[in-house]
């Protein structure tokens, strides 16, 4: 990925206008000692201006301390951009911008405008300073997948589980996983049962229970109990480490986006050179008394004006003001490239749980059979309080009861059974109930969320439904983006496709596929982008969701409660959680882009003026480092305008 906000001290590649990468390591962009040379060369050169223009001392009165005062003045700011200019001309590119301003700051040199060779330079490199604090300058967008890797299994050995990494464990060995921990390996349940959150690889928001003999999978998490299983696939084939590998491919075919200006510069560079040669010579053929060396100050005075300091800072500063128009409303970008593309996005496909719902189960409905309410709720959360299973554990928190349930029995995979006060209390799915010749309404069957049903004395006395919760804003957030030119919504989950469906028509999305595991969601997304029509941004919060995030277009990641992985590989995190900022970081990417062109048009008109005035003599290098000045001041308050509205 291209340039990304992030304050870590890694190493970027730059695309120049000579088509080359260009590896720099410029440090943490808000580390004092990257201005350090720009400060040097500033305070050198206004010292020098003032002992030129007001005071000049007697030492100063010397030629070669005052060359010598200005070359020193320069060196800092002029030998990377020389550096740079003599690497790509042995590549064979000789019109860059690194060799104009050299040639140009050089012949100002020569012509003995030595403040203006450092100034124009020093210009320069304020605006390299402007680009990589607007955007911060690297990201390894899947090193944080590393943390979710289990690094740790225990292995029965020597008659005894040992501590060993799960990559020097073989097949056919036990392992056992207590509560909390992640299942390192592939693997066949030798317990008798227990609940796992499944979220990391199906984004399933209702949390899996597994019995003996089934099969669990590496990054499951472990919710109830002690467990034991038999491994049947090694580490590099679980179904963890294909998650890791998809990122991984994904990203790399995540295209890098060149800024405006060093694709300008291919062609605007050739042509300053080719224009300023013209200047030199061809009045020759024109002009009577013809001098020489007075067209060639003016030629070096074109290249001068023609160094485009001014495009290269006013273009990040408006991506500045983007930024932090974005940070501002709560939304992170982490690069400038992705406000562009946050301009064109026209697709947008979310996952479910927690991206349009909460991702927490809550009692969602309670029906009750001739009972009291509060009793019937004392009953069930008194029975419920010795399960640890998330669904009973939703209920407790709806309602703690005083009550207290003896002869506690659990039936696996049905639900528990008790009494309270002398009364047999049944607690569970529609199994359990069956399973003592219980009946219940038959149209309970057909309910899609979670459903707890629950019999009294024999008797069938209610039910009570557990889902996930709708966020508060996700009906707004569809509709917000479909009236800022989002064309096609779509939802992808690895829940029920029941539930699915349901939750899409609630919101408004048309289209929506539910079972997907994340090999699915990126066959939907391939789908999508066969389509060179569709600008797609994916939106979710979760590990399953990694490789998605990576493969779209731009990827958004719920920041509150998502993941790191999908935090990491995102290039958009929403701080806040909210669907709704999906509509209004698309806002702030278009308005960013106007702001941009406006930027470039304005450097460039100012720039085409004074280089037709510098040509005709009209203009010289201290016009022009001060119209490029100007430029810049106009760029950044109008790169400060987007910060101050409202979206």
């Amino acid at each position: 990925m291209s340039q990304v906000c992030c304050s870590t001290e890694v190493n970027i590649q730059h695309k120049h206008s000579d088509g080359h990468d260009h590896d720099h390591d410029h440090g943490d962009a808000s580390s004092f000692k990257t201005y350090v040379p720009a400060i040097f060369s500033l305070v050198m050169l206004l010292a020098g201006i003032a002992m030129d223009y007001f005071d000049r001392p007697a030492f100063f009165q010397n030629e070669i301390v005052r060359i010598i005062w200005y070359l020193v003045a320069y060196i800092p700011v002029g030998f990377p951009v020389f550096k740079e200019a003599f690497t790509t001309i042995l590549k064979g590119e000789f019109f860059t911008e690194f060799t104009l301003m050299t040639v140009a700051t050089i012949g100002a040199f020569i012509l003995g405008e030595y403040p203006e060779g450092v100034a124009v330079m020093l210009f320069y490199a304020v605006g390299e300073l402007f680009q990589n604090a607007a955007v911060n300058r690297a990201k390894n967008n899947i090193k944080a997948l590393l943390d979710v890797r289990p690094e740790e299994a225990n292995v029965f050995r020597n008659n005894q589980f040992q501590t060993v990494k799960p990559e020097t464990v073989e097949i056919g060995e036990t392992i056992q996983i207590k509560v909390g921990e992640k299942v390192p390996l592939d693997g066949i349940m030798l317990s008798e049962s227990s609940s796992f959150n499944t979220a990391a690889l199906t984004g399933e928001s209702k949390p899996d229970t597994i019995r003996k003999g089934e099969t669990v999978l590496a990054g499951m998490l472990n919710l109830e109990k002690v467990i034991e299983l038999q491994t049947t696939k090694k580490f590099e084939d679980s179904s963890l480490a294909k998650i890791l590998q998809m990122v991984q491919e994904a990203s790399s075919r995540k295209a890098k986006t060149e800024l405006f200006i060093r694709k300008f510069a291919k062609v605007y560079t050739p042509i300053v050179f080719f224009l300023a040669v013209a200047v030199a010579f061809l009045p020759y053929f024109f002009v009577e008394n013809y001098d020489l060396k007075e067209w060639i100050y003016r030629a070096l005075i074109f290249l001068v004006i023609s160094c485009p300091c001014a495009l290269v800072i006013s273009i990040p500063l408006g991506y500045f003001g983007g930024i932090g128009a974005a940070s501002r409303n709560g939304i992170l970008f982490k690069g400038s490239n992705f406000l562009d593309l946050m301009a064109k996005v026209n697709t947008v496909v979310m996952d479910k749980t927690g991206t349009l719902t909460e991702g927490v189960f809550k009692v969602q409905k309670i029906e009750i059979n001739n009972l009291d309410k509060l009793e019937f709720l004392n009953y069930v959360s008194a029975l419920e309080a010795n399960s640890t299973h998330p669904i009973a554990q939703a209920i407790v928190a709806h309602h703690a009861s005083n009550l207290k349930a003896e002869n506690i029995e659990e039936i696996s995979g049905h639900g528990l059974k008790g009494e309270i006060n002398g009364k047999t209390i049944w607690v569970g799915n529609g199994k359990l109930l069956k399973k003592f010749g219980i009946e219940y309404p038959p149209e309970i069957d057909s309910i899609v969320e979670s459903i707890v049903i629950v019999a009294i004395e024999n008797n069938y006395a209610g039910h009570i439904i557990i889902a996930d919760e709708i966020k508060e804003d996700s009906l707004r957030a569809i509709s917000e983006m479909k009236k800022h030119g989002v064309t096609k919504t779509l939802m992808l989950s690895g829940d029920k496709d029941s539930i699915v469906q349901k939750v899409a028509k609630e919101i408004g999305i048309s289209t929506a596929f539910g079972g997907l595991l994340p090999e699915g969601k990126l066959d939907k997304l391939k789908e999508l982008k066969n389509n060179p029509e569709n600008t797609i941004a994916f939106v979710g919060d979760g590990i399953n969701d990694a490789p998605v995030l990576a493969l779209a277009d731009i990827g958004i990641a719920m920041g509150g409660m998502g993941s790191d992985v999908a935090i990491e590989t995102a290039d958009v995190v929403i701080q806040t959680d909210q669907p709704s900022k999906i509509s209004t970081a698309i806002k702030i990417g278009r308005k960013t882009k106007q702001i941009v062109i406006q930027n470039i048009a304005l450097a460039f008109g100012v720039k085409l003026i004074v280089l037709i005035l510098g040509a005709g003599g009209l203009a010289t290098m201290w016009e022009a480092v001060f119209a490029d000045v100007g430029v810049a001041f106009l760029a950044i308050l109008n790169a400060i305008r987007i910060q101050k509205m409202k979206f």
